[in-house]
């Protein structure tokens, strides 16, 4: 029986090599449906795990305030002018806001074109500065490496202190430990209590070269008008999440003076639900991919079904010869599906190598964590599988029901 099945494969792959212009065309058409396939879903898996870990961090018991909600920053149509969230807003939220076992952030970003200078090494004039309050970097699920993070002494008295990322080591400090060196931004001097660990990349977005000072100082530094304010707020336990963002809506709706009436003039996120929408996009990226495939793989399926009908046609002498010698219609059939599932599978092994190219191109160049998409390997092993049986069915019972004498007197 072995031996049968490895003399079946041999015919077929010396049959592949004599029709070698039409198995390259028909496994190229089979390699784009499969790439498709695997590129779209890799860089999706690649796009779906960069969001996970960026927000997974954050936790599920965390809530921001902010100017609109994700919904509206990310489609500009039609959407409501809602005003900057000030500063004083912010502090009179921060001081009425009494929910309990409560942690209540304050940031703004005050540039994202600062140039950072150490002795003689300076930066590139394209850093993030932000200001912040001692409860930032725990809501924003940022752990110090190196040093130590913010506290409200810092916060209360205006120290002169820095945290910075972790690209600052081997950057401008050359390698030094930046705890405790004095650096620049914008003239002013702050020391560096302490270096975060990295977090990488978010949509190109380097995130390890932020850095972050006190609240009070950066208001001095950024003076620009309309300046926009953010708040984070943590709840210890989870079960009270829903009821403090309850009270927060309470909490900034009496702060804005807004009637009962009226709409929020602010957006409410939890960091969970952020995660969650932006899933939801990814969802439709791969359905997308499976349309798209479905659609190719349907078309290289009735072309390697075509050269299957040819090759039977072509052959039909050899298909008389070798039944006169006893090849049973069980052989002739399973010579010609072997034939059919070789040519399935090297289209399917070329589009899965192409698939996991573009994928692992397209993650790197937009800075997401790409993993090895064995999900969709598997989903295009199995379709090209299901390929090669639909489309070598019919011409191998056709093969195998061939008459002998007719197939002689064929020319």
């Amino acid at each position: 029986m072995f031996s049968l099945l490895r003399e079946n494969i041999r015919i077929a792959l010396s049959s592949i090599r004599n029709q070698s212009l039409r198995t390259v065309l028909t496994v190229l058409i089979i390699a784009i449906g499969i790439t498709a396939l695997v590129g779209i879903l890799s860089a999706v898996a690649a796009l779906e795990n960069t969001i996970s870990q960026d927000f997974a961090s954050m936790g599920a018991n965390t809530f921001n305030l902010q100017r609109y909600e994700f919904r509206e920053r990310i489609s500009s149509e039609d959407r409501k002018v809602n005003p900057t969230i000030s500063y004083r807003e912010v502090t009179e939220f921060k001081e009425k806001f009494q929910f309990p076992f409560t942690e209540t952030a304050i940031s703004f970003t005050g540039t994202g074109s600062a140039e950072i200078k150490y002795q003689n090494e300076k930066t590139d004039p394209d850093i993030s500065v932000l200001g912040v309050n001692e409860y930032y970097l725990e809501n924003s699920g940022l752990e110090v490496e190196e040093g130590r993070e913010f506290n409200i002494f810092d916060i209360n008295n205006n120290n002169n202190v820095a945290v910075i990322g972790a690209d600052y080591k081997d950057g401008i400090f050359n390698g030094m430990d930046p705890v405790n060196k004095t650096i620049s931004i914008r003239g002013a001097k702050f020391k560096v209590i302490g270096i975060l660990e990295s977090k990488g990349s978010t949509f190109g977005n380097n995130q390890d070269l932020r850095v972050f000072i006190p609240i009070q100082h950066a208001r001095s530094i950024f003076s620009q008008p309309n300046i926009n304010y953010s708040l984070s707020v943590k709840v210890d336990d989870k079960e009270m999440l829903e009821s403090a963002m309850d009270e927060a809506i309470i909490t900034f709706r009496n702060i804005r003076g807004l009637n009962p009436k009226e709409d929020n003039n602010f957006g409410i996120e939890r960091s969970d639900d952020l995660i969650n929408r932006i899933l939801q996009i990814t969802g439709a990226l791969n359905i997308a991919a499976w349309i798209i495939s479905i659609i190719t793989i349907f078309g290289s399926s009735i072309a390697l079904m075509n050269i299957m009908l040819v090759s039977v046609t072509e052959r039909t002498r050899e298909i008389g010869v070798r039944k006169a010698l006893g090849a049973k219609k069980n052989t002739i059939a399973m010579q010609f599906f072997l034939e059919t599932l070789v040519i399935g599978q090297l289209g399917g092994l070329l589009g899965i190598l192409l698939g996991i190219l573009i994928g692992w191109g397209v993650s790197s160049s937009l800075d997401f964590d790409f993993t090895t998409p064995w999900k969709a390997m598997l989903w295009a092993t199995g379709i090209t599988i299901f390929v090669a049986i639909l489309a070598g069915s019919y011409p191998a019972a056709k093969a195998a029901k061939q008459d002998p004498i007719e197939s002689l007197r064929y020319e």
